[in-house]
């Protein structure tokens, strides 16, 4: 029983310590944008003030237990008795208010301000304004830029240091928008679009989850932020922008007729791509070959985007491309391949 018990005490231990550990790019203790401070400092004064009252409340225990222990030969000895005391009544209805008014300001102050999305719903947005409509599916992420007029899947390219406003909604069942590092999370339900507004400070890729329990392949519904200089951005956007997917090298030519014969009828590699949403069931696939990763959980290598073509389920079971074409063949696929790699910006 010992053994067990020690085990146990090593296993929570560890736990513990594990649960503090994080990186920059996934750690809500380490927070890169405006939002996610915000909502870090609330976490730190209510954490603290917790741990003040614990520590108050236990020390007066302790202070209780020992000066007020039965001691020999006073057996019969009754302390001098406090019930109805104003004053310690005071006291104690006094602090605990004045505790939580501590934590009562800067929590409506931040919820106001986290809430306020109040430049995204303008009718005609203001010059600057980042507006991204963000659609959860099973078991991928689509995000549609509305100033630029351009589509992404699976990576969110936003430019550092600027508020960007997103209107979250779910395509088939509630999934949640979240970005450990950049801001808490946000239900994306079919019925009406909630919406928040993220920031980074600094430039770099930081990871982002679905945060409800949404399916057999609810922990691998993952996706990238990638924050890029505001100069950057601007490039990545113009050329976005002229990517349609038409121009390829010769030596890809044959992945391109596979893929209109197997692929087009549900991915687009136009990054405009001009069809309502309802049409876009798939992942747009327009800078394809600039992502790091494949289905959104493996690295973006040849061999694990024929891994994907040949047999999706494996990867990512219980997906909607299961299934969808006929059986490729191995030259076919080896093509595919090819040819989907070939789609980066610029090429």
């Amino acid at each position: 029983m010992k053994k067990q018990w020690r085990l146990v005490s090593l296993v929570s231990l560890l736990a513990l310590l594990l649960g503090g550990c994080g990186k920059a790019f996934q750690s809500t203790l380490i927070p890169q944008g405006e939002a996610a401070k915000m909502q870090y400092d609330l976490l730190i004064l209510s954490t603290s003030i917790m741990v003040l009252v614990v520590l108050v409340v236990t020390a007066i225990f302790l202070y209780v237990i020992v000066r007020f222990r039965q001691r020999k030969g006073q057996e019969n000895v009754i302390p001098k008795q406090v019930e109805g005391s104003h004053k310690l009544e005071v006291i104690w209805t006094v602090i605990p208010i004045l505790l939580l008014l501590v934590l009562a300001v800067p929590t409506v102050t931040y919820t106001f301000k986290l809430a306020d999305v109040s430049a995204a719903n303008k009718k005609t947005l203001d010059e600057g304004t980042s507006v991204v409509d963000v659609t959860a599916r099973l078991y991928w992420w689509e995000f549609a830029y509305k100033g630029e007029k351009i589509i992404t899947s699976q990576d969110l390219v936003i430019p550092a240091g600027k508020k960007v406003y997103l209107n979250l909604k779910g395509a088939d069942i509630k999934h949640s928008f979240w970005v450990p590092s950049l801001a808490g999370k946000m239900d994306t339900n079919p019925d009406n679009a909630n919406q928040m507004w993220i920031q980074a400070d600094k430039a770099g890729t930081y990871n982002g989850f679905c945060a409800e329990l949404c399916g057999p392949s609810h922990a691998l519904m993952q996706f990238k932020v990638r924050v890029l200089n505001e100069s950057e951005y601007k490039d990545w956007v113009a050329a976005m922008q002229k990517q349609d997917g038409k121009s390829v090298a010769a030596s890809v030519q044959d992945g391109q007729k596979v893929f209109q014969q197997s692929c087009a009828g549900c991915h687009a590699v136009d990054a405009k791509d001009a069809r309502p949403a309802a049409a876009r069931i798939a992942p747009n696939l327009a800078n394809f070959g600039d992502r790091d990763m494949v289905a959104g959980i493996a690295d973006n290598t040849e061999e694990n985007v024929k891994k994907w073509l040949k047999d999706p389920e494996s990867m990512k079971p219980g997906n909607l491309m299961t299934n969808k074409y006929g059986k490729l063949s191995d030259q076919q696929i080896d093509a595919l391949a090819a040819y989907l790699e070939s789609l980066k910006l610029g090429q």
